[in-house]
């Protein structure tokens, strides 16, 4: 039988193209699928835990309910998964699936997305109508992994982050790479790096514009509003690399972006293979990051 003919079997996967093995299927409807809160390393006191991931916010599971239209409901059936910022300059939310693998390949990571910037009541100057300025209180979201090869094993995050505005508030629609590791417990508390403000690396600016990555999404004229983005995000655990980013219909080669590698080891991570996505904002509005499902499929 044919992956076409499988699929078919399944009309609510035929809006995916796995590869020729599905890891995971997570419909939103069904449940949270082991999407959780990240939280910082600790030994059990919580005051411990660092500062960047201390209040990363639980994911909901939310029929989209806004205060101008009632239930918009997902884009199949009535529950997305659900990411909310406080409304906090800064603050990010943060959810992680954790698994390990049997064998490095190809890992693809496909999903229907959507974001909005929360609602502001007070009247906004130089509405026209069409363009609605909450979208300028948007920051930025990011998917990204966490991979370690085995017990002393290489470990390392491929993230690849849209970055909506500028922390003025300024439009760049734009996907980003990262250029450093990303800063764990173990470097902080060892003073190998000093405290980090941006979860995913060691410094705020070192992220890169992807090659060819401007690409201004559906905002949409409301933020009551919601369009269902498709998401497909290729990597290597062979080659430690990123490897390719669909988003609709734009494709994005990343074959030649550098992974930042940790040049220390991890222990008790034998085959980590993690996913993770995140929202945050940039001004003191809330930010919001909606998954109507996930499908992981691999090669292996």
């Amino acid at each position: 039988m044919s992956s076409f003919d499988r699929l078919s079997l399944r009309p609510d996967l035929a809006k995916f193209n796995p590869l020729s093995r599905i890891l995971f299927y997570d419909d939103f409807d069904e449940g949270i699928n082991g999407w959780c809160e990240l939280i910082g390393n600790h030994d059990g006191d919580l005051d411990k835990v660092r500062a960047v991931t201390a209040d990363l916010r639980p994911p909901q599971l939310s029929n989209c309910t806004f205060f101008d239209i009632g239930t918009h409901g997902s884009m199949n059936g009535t529950y997305a998964l659900k990411l909310a910022t406080r409304p906090r300059a800064g603050h990010m939310s943060q959810c992680i699936k954790r698994l390990t693998f049997v064998s490095r390949g190809l890992v693809r990571f496909e999903a229907y997305f959507a974001f909005k910037a929360e609602q502001l009541f007070e009247p906004v100057e130089g509405w026209d109508g069409n363009v609605d300025l909450s979208e300028l209180n948007f920051g930025d979201f990011t998917f990204s992994n966490d991979v370690c090869e085995g017990d002393q094993g290489v470990r390392y995050h491929c993230a690849l982050r849209y970055l909506n505005t500028t922390d003025e508030g300024k439009l760049v629609q734009t996907w980003m790479y990262k250029t450093s590791v990303q800063p764990s417990t173990k470097m902080v508390m060892s003073g190998m790096v000093l405290p980090n403000q941006d979860y995913h690396v060691v410094h705020p600016g070192d992220w890169q514009p992807v090659p060819d990555g401007y690409q201004p999404l559906c905002y949409n004229e409301l933020p009551s509003k919601i369009n269902w983005h498709y998401l497909r995000w290729d990597f290597d655990t062979r080659l430690r690399r990123n490897t390719e980013l669909q988003v609709n219909g734009k494709t994005m080669d990343l074959r030649n972006l550098p992974v930042p590698v940790y040049d220390h080891r991890y222990k008790g991570l034998n085959n980590l293979l993690n996913f993770c996505m995140d929202v945050r904002t940039h001004k003191p509005v809330r930010n919001f990051l909606y998954v109507d499902s996930v499908l992981v499929s691999v090669d292996w």
